[in-house]
Order: structure tokens, then C-alpha cells, then sequence
């Protein structure tokens, strides 16, 4: 496994908390029993704008974003906050006002701030109930019950609403039972068997009646073979019978989620699956062979496609080299600087992969070598290979991150080579405070990213309680960038330890799952020192599931490249890339000082060390 597809397999631990009465609260009445199971986990392998992170205490709790469509629908998100473990509430909330911002803006607080007649304002609203018994406003249930507006309703607090509303299951057709504890192990939805964690044992809601004036358009099934509705779906109300942002893997029932939002806020949105492949970890050391045997089969499938590519290669305690400090700069590679403008031509666009792909003189967390390493988070590797992750590296702020990126950009330059405007974060890892930065000096990003507590509130960031998330389409996340998606992994012929091989046959397989998302991605990353049968098992089966591969260009909604038009010609085009005009990176700045010299070594290491990302 590489580390990205290892160290996503993230924990969030969270109980879901008994909480009093209050006298807006109306969830007096028949309730059922508590989740049978009080652990509630997310993992975030399964991310508008916010305020600016770290506001302070006393900041608005109210946040909104512009969305990836301006001009789109509006959405409510409403999430939980009772309670010890009541900050993830604020975790559920970053993730729906990520997916909603793909139809346009959204506005998101906690559900006990809610007034009445709130929802007239928007298309629909999003209510993530994580907290059990958590008070809801009566204005909010009498608007719920009142309104022809969509709502999207997940998991806790429903009896709050039948109680609410008389005569419930005849107006809506259904009624809940309690919450079903057996094991679950898949979703089905338009057809498609959607993974879920088995070990997941929190609980889903069951129903005493569901009529014919009601819909379930997805159904959890058991593993003896059984199954019960997962969703229903009646007169504006949609109800999700768990929390579907929990527990998120590839292929996960968490698609039927991020689709049955189109129902609610783009119900006319036109069909189509695209698909995107990104060659990973390139850098001075690559071996541009394989880059240019890469970018030769990818141009005859008529296949555009994106190239992660860190500038400057550091093996500062000699890890690779025998104890002997090394850099090497991508201009001193002249081998590779021309496979990088071959790979240009057939239809690649370069994205930024970090400056180093490593921090400073020490192992973060392996031997401190780019491509390993971790650039912007502190990350400890456990006895089992597991990964803890720390928190900001010391001298982690805003100038700190502007001058990786401005180094970056001086690199790519002296390499005669236009400086990206895509940014991904090594390892998919980096602070509050590095994703802004981010926000502001690139187009957008490409990965799945960290959302941490106090993002989406604007109190202090607490970078110790934090959520991972993966997209199935674009979104424009609550630090205010554009995110392309990543949501398949990568392959990885053999296991590492306790995390398991990755095949082409799994990935095809998830891409099929994810076509159940009316205008969704299937997207993957592939290490050029992998042999290239891989690549062609993975991207035809990709195509033969009935996707379209796009450039990161055409999946942001802009002009396509001249390579684009290249591969639609059959004949070899411009390079491709953007220089990144008015983001505030220039040459002027001075060199990191725990960086040596820039190396005169235009040797190629063809690094197949399983820590590779």
C-alpha cells in the first residue's frame, strides 16, 4: 500500500451522548433505544468558504461558502453540538458543506441556532444528526414538516420529527422501528452493491412501516442475506437511516449519499462519469524511460492526464546514499526536465507536489527522503506501521508555508518550466493554516484533505480532532479551494505490513460503484517505478466501465489544454500547465535553511521502496 492509501485510514472516535431537554427542544415523546453500540467511528479514507481558521473564541458560528457554482443552489447544513463529544458535530458539518458546495453556496451552523422560517431562504437543507437526542428547535421541526423545500436528513433525532408531526406515518408514508444492530456489510443503490464497514456497529434505522406513498431507494443488506431499508424518501423529506460520513472508504455507500444530494439540490443535473489518472511522486530522481513510455501509452488512449511532481529531491541523512547527504534539483536533471515537457505533449499537466516531499534534517516519520516523508504535518509511525499524526511542524504559519511554495515555483522556473497551478499536498497532509495559504496562491487543489475542529466554527483550530475526507466530484471545500477529486487510490501490486495489495480488478471494481454518482469521477494515482501493465489494466478498465478520462482543466469546468486537442487529433501539441499569476510567489526569496546545496546528480533512483507515495 502507499503511505497516501495507508495513512487515510484514519480514526475519529466519538460517543453519541444522552443530552437534557431544553425548552426550544421538542423530543418529548417516543424515542428508540439507544444505538445498541454508544462508539460511533468515523474513518476518513474513509474535504463555500470558511472564516478564516483560528478566529478566536466568541467568533461566528455562522459560516457560508460560494460553492463550486456561484450561481447554483443554496444549501442549509445543520449539524449537532451537544454533549463531550459534541465537536464532532462541527467535523460532519465541514464534510456536507464540502459535498453541497459541488451545487453551489451553502451556509452551515449548528442545528440549536436555528430560526424560524430559515429554511424559505435556501434551495434545502442538510441536517447531520451524530449526536443522540441532541434538542431540536421546534422552529426547525415545524419548518421541516411545513415546507416543500428539499430536506436531507441523517441519521439521529428523527423521533423528534414524528413526535412533532401528527399522524406522521400518514402523511409521509413510513415510520421508524428502532435501531438495527445486525451486521451490514453493503448498500444497495441503482443497482450497485456499495461497500460498507462491517464492523460498523452503530446502528441503522429499521422501520415499522414503509407504504407505497413512500419510496427506499437504497437498501442496507445483511450478511445472512437479509435487508432493510437504508433511506427513505417522501414528500420533501428524505431520511438516511445512519450517519453516511462515517466510516468512508472507495466504493463506500457514501456515493448513495453524495447522489440522493442531487435529488434534493440539482435534481435535472445531466448524467455523465469522467475520470482522471495522475502519475505520482515524480521528481529529479524519476526514471524518465518510464515517463516517457507512460505518456506514450496514455496519448494512444487518447487519455489526458496529470503529473504530481515535488522540484527538489533531499536525502539529508544520507538514507539512499550510504549516510551521505544528498539534494538534487530538478534543473541538474536534465533527463527528466525533457520527459516532463515529452509527458507535456502527450497530453500531461504538471501539478505541484510539494517542494521536497519531506521536512527538514529528521525522519517524518521513515528515513526524512523526499518522496517518503511528510512535508507539511508532523507524523510518527507506530510499532505495528500505523501512523499518529502530530500535529503543524514547529514553525508551521502562513510566511512559513508561502515560502515552500515560492521556492517551488523558483525551481520549476530554473528547470524552464511553467509553474503549476494545481497544488496536492504530500501525503494528502497539512495544517488549517497550509491549506489557506493554499486557498490563496493555487487554482485549486488535487487530493483528499484534512478538516480539522474550529474550521467551520471559527473558534481556536484544535488540530488533534480532525476528519479526512475524499470527493466523488468537484467541490469547493470549507477552506475556500477548488478540490479535484481522488476517490479510487492507488494500485499497489503487494501487501506492506498490515495493509493489504490493491489491484487493478479492485480499483476497476470501485469505479463501477462510483458510477451510481449521476455526475461523479472515477480518479486513481499510479507510481511510474510500478510496471506499466498496471497502468493499462487499470485505465482500460476504467473506459470499459464507461467513463470519459478528462484533464484536471476539463474536470474544473475550463478551456481545454492544447494537448487536449493534441490527443483528439492524434497529433502532438504545446505543453500544457499555468504559470501562477498574482499568487504572490516569486524568485526572490531566499533558500529554506535546513537546505544544502543543489547537487550536480542527474542520477535516476528508481525508488520502489514500498514507503513510496
Amino acid at each position: 500500500m502507499p503511505l497516501r492509501y495507508r495513512s487515510w485510514i484514519l480514526l475519529i472516535l466519538a460517543l453519541a451522548v444522552l443530552v437534557t431537554s431544553g425548552s426550544t427542544s421538542a423530543k418529548s415523546g417516543r424515542k428508540p433505544r439507544r444505538h445498541a453500540d454508544d462508539v460511533t467511528v468515523g474513518r476518513g479514507s474513509a474535504s463555500g468558504s470558511a472564516l478564516p481558521p483560528g478566529s478566536g473564541v466568541g467568533a461566528p458560528t455562522r459560516q457560508s461558502g460560494p460553492g463550486q457554482q456561484p450561481t447554483g443552489a443554496s444549501t442549509l447544513v445543520l449539524y449537532d453540538t451537544s454533549g463531550p463529544y459534541g465537536w464532532l458535530g462541527e467535523l460532519y458539518g465541514m464534510m456536507a458543506a464540502n459535498l453541497v458546495s459541488h451545487f453551489g453556496s451553502w451556509t452551515a451552523h449548528p442545528v440549536n441556532t436555528y430560526t424560524l422560517g430559515e429554511l424559505s431562504r435556501y434551495t434545502g437543507v442538510v441536517y447531520i444528526g451524530s449526536t443522540y437526542d441532541e434538542p431540536l428547535p421546534v422552529a426547525f421541526l415545524s419548518d421541516v414538516a411545513g415546507s416543500s423545500k428539499p430536506v436531507v436528513w441523517a441519521y439521529d433525532n428523527i423521533w423528534q420529527l414524528t413526535s412533532h408531526v401528527p399522524d406522521f406515518a400518514i402523511k409521509y408514508g413510513w415510520n421508524w422501528s428502532g435501531f438495527d444492530t445486525t451486521p451490514v456489510n453493503g448498500v444497495l443503490y441503482k443497482g450497485e452493491l456499495l461497500k460498507r464497514y462491517v464492523a460498523n456497529a452503530a446502528g441503522i434505522m429499521n422501520y415499522s412501516t414503509v407504504g407505497f406513498t413512500a419510496q427506499a431507494p437504497a437498501w442496507a443488506m445483511r450478511t445472512d442475506g437479509t435487508s432493510f431499508p437504508w433511506a427513505v424518501r417522501s414528500n420533501n423529506l428524505t431520511y438516511i437511516g445512519e450517519n453516511p460520513l462515517a466510516f468512508i472508504g472507495e466504493g463506500d455507500r457514501y456515493l448513495a449519499f453524495a447522489d440522493l444530494l442531487f435529488d434534493a439540490l440539482a435534481p435535472t443535473a445531466i448524467e455523465r462519469h469522467r475520470a482522471l489518472v495522475r502519475i505520482e511522486d515524480v521528481g529529479p530522481t524519476s526514471d524518465p524511460v518510464k515517463l516517457r513510455a507512460i505518456a506514450d501509452y496514455l496519448f494512444s488512449r487518447k487519455v489526458p492526464f496529470s503529473v504530481g511532481v515535488f522540484p527538489r529531491w533531499r536525502d539529508p541523512l544520507g538514507f539512499y546514499n550510504g549516510g551521505v547527504a544528498e539534494t538534487i534539483v530538478l534543473k541538474n536533471a536534465p533527463t527528466v526536465v525533457a520527459a516532463l515537457k515529452y509527458m507535456q505533449q502527450k497530453g500531461g499537466t504538471i501539478i505541484e507536489h510539494g517542494w521536497t516531499h519531506q521536512y527538514r534534517n529528521i525522519s517524518n516519520p521513515y528515513g526524512g527522503t523526499s518522496g517518503d516523508d511528510f512535508e507539511f504535518y508532523r507524523v510518527t509511525e507506530n510499532a505495528d506501521h500505523s501512523l499518529t499524526y502530530v500535529g503543524p511542524v514547529p514553525e508551521d504559519s502562513t510566511a512559513w508555508a508561502n515560502n515552500r511554495f515560492q521556492q517551488a515555483a523558483k525551481d520549476f522556473r530554473a528547470a524552464s518550466l511553467s509553474v503549476p497551478s494545481i497544488f496536492e499536498f504530500p501525503h494528502y497532509a497539512g495544517s488549517a493554516i497550509d491549506y489557506a495559504a493554499v486557498a490563496k496562491a493555487f487554482s485549486a487543489r488535487y487530493e483528499r484533505s484534512l478538516y480539522f475542529r474550529g474550521v467551520l466554527s471559527g473558534s481556536p483550530i484544535d488540530h488533534s480532532r480532525f476528519a479526512g475526507q475524499q470527493f466523488p466530484f468537484v467541490v469547493r471545500d470549507v477552506y475556500g479551494s477548488l478540490v479535484l477529486p481522488e476517490n479510487l487510490g492507488a494500485i499497489e501490486p503487494d501487501p506492506w505490513f498490515i495493509f493489504p495489495a490493491r489491484l487493478p480488478a479492485e480499483i476497476v471494481d470501485d469505479a463501477r460503484r462510483a458510477r451510481v454518482v449521476r455526475d461523479g469521477f472515477a480518479s486513481f494515482f499510479f507510481h511510474p517505478f510500478l510496471d506499466l501493465s498496471y497502468l493499462k489494466a487499470t485505465v482500460e478498465g476504467i473506459q470499459t466501465a464507461g467513463y470519459t478520462f478528462v484533464s484536471p482543466s476539463q474536470a474544473l469546468g475550463g478551456t481545454t489544454f492544447s494537448t487536449q486537442t493534441a490527443i483528439q487529433s492524434g497529433t502532438s501539441g504545446g505543453g500544457s500547465g499555468s504559470s501562477n499569476a498574482g499568487s504572490g510567489r516569486s524568485d526572490d526569496d531566499d533558500d529554506d535553511d535546513d537546505d544544502d546545496d543543489d547537487g550536480d546528480d542527474d542520477r535516476k533512483k528508481d525508488k520502489k521502496d514500498k514507503r513510496n507515495d
